[in-house]
């Protein structure tokens, strides 16, 4: 492939999309024979057991004591200048425009102009921070002064451009899975304890925010109960709960909901579904669907954001505008119905997920990134996704 890179990754280390495709990037890179150097404040939850050409490298706070909030943006800047110029960094790849993009900026002030930064948008930070007047100045300024930057839809690339007026190129690179993680399991040891042999299962996995709109999925769920016996199981935690498990008490759904809590094994657990219910007021790509999809799980969801880009309606899933419940839960039943309809979804969900989505193609596409903001002119060996 030609020179192998030094590359610095900052995400958000907890749960969230962004942090686990920075994550299983660097894991990834790593694997290509890259220098790969995680620059954050704890240890990224993916990140697992040790590995070759991967490093960790922690960010402390100050708590001078005339601080009143600790100045984490400034450490982080001083570390990952640090990092760069101990290691010899070519690149600085971040997660998240605020604020990892405006922190790479003043490590790059600091070291010099050899050291790249390469700014990933995920979502949030656009469709959400910038649209904070006190905010979007410091964002724009990360964005512009990033050597290139991607986003993880063609909506959300959109969406940037004009909430910030950006006039610079955003590459599209898609969000991915690990093909050798997310395939369909065998769960016929699982399943029974969470349904009999004719109930069908049906899944939300998320951080239970507004945007979630979790209380939708216990409405379409309630419509598809009462068409056919089913169970829903619900992953994750967050704000909404408590509203989430009073609405099943008041529809007498407490038999028939599961509450898992947050799950690491995500394959494993999606593989217990039927269908993934996603019907998010905003979502700038879904990880989540793309997870299901490589299990061989459809989606039915809503049309926000980025998902019409990865469930194709009538192919892998189906889409409905947000808050249509009603359709919804009339297209859950259609492909629960229909066995033979619901084979040709599942088949499509794999080679959809295989072949447009899958982590060699993705990883590919950004290390042509790299190499491009560097000036290399070195050829990379084609992919193909098997």
């Amino acid at each position: 492939m030609g020179d192998r890179l030094k590359i610095g990754i900052t995400c958000y280390p907890s749960l969230g999309g962004s942090g686990v495709v920075a994550t299983e990037l660097g894991k990834l890179l790593a694997e290509k024979g890259h220098q790969v150097h995680f620059i954050t404040n704890s240890i990224p939850f993916r990140l697992g057991k040790f590995q070759k050409n991967i490093f960790y490298h922690e960010v402390e706070v100050n708590d001078y004591y005339v601080f009143r909030y600790p100045p984490y943006d400034l450490s982080l800047a001083s570390k990952m200048a640090q990092v760069a110029q101990m290691q010899q960094l070519d690149v600085l790849h971040v997660h998240y425009a605020v604020p990892h993009a405006v922190c790479a900026f003043l490590a790059k002030q600091m070291v010099g102009d050899h050291l790249k930064v390469v700014t990933t948008l995920h979502g949030t930070d656009i469709t959400v921070l910038a649209q904070d007047e006190s905010l979007s100045d410091i964002i724009r300024l990360g964005i512009n002064k990033s050597d290139a930057v991607t986003a993880v839809s063609d909506d959300l690339r959109k969406e940037t451009r004009s909430l910030l007026s950006i006039d610079k190129p955003i590459d599209l690179t898609y969000n991915f899975v690990d093909k050798r993680v997310y395939y369909p399991r065998d769960v016929s040891g699982q399943r029974p304890d969470f349904a009999t042999p004719n109930e069908r299962i049906l899944m939300h996995i998320s951080n239970f925010r507004p945007v979630k709109r979790v209380s939708d999925v216990i409405d379409v769920f309630a419509k598809v109960a009462k068409a056919m016996p089913a169970k829903l199981l619900l992953v994750g935690e967050g704000p909404d709960l408590p509203k989430v498990q009073c609405k099943i008490k008041e529809l007498g759904l407490q038999d028939r909901v599961v509450f898992l809590g947050k799950q690491d094994d995500v394959a494993q657990v999606i593989s217990l579904a039927d269908i993934l219910l996603l019907p998010s007021e905003k979502e700038s790509f879904g990880l989540v669907a793309l997870e299901a999809m490589a299990c061989g799980v459809p989606t039915v969801g809503s049309t926000a954001g980025g998902i019409p880009e990865l469930v194709t309606h009538g192919e892998t899933g189906f889409l409905a505008p947000v808050g249509d419940t009603e359709l919804m839960g009339q297209y859950c039943i259609t492909m629960l119905s229909n066995p033979s309809l619901y084979e040709r979804f599942k088949q499509a969900c794999l080679d959809r997920a295989r072949f447009q989505f899958c982590n060699d193609l993705i990883t590919h596409e950004y290390e042509k990134i790299y190499y491009r903001v560097l000036g290399k002119e070195i050829p990379l060996e084609s992919v193909v996704c098997e």
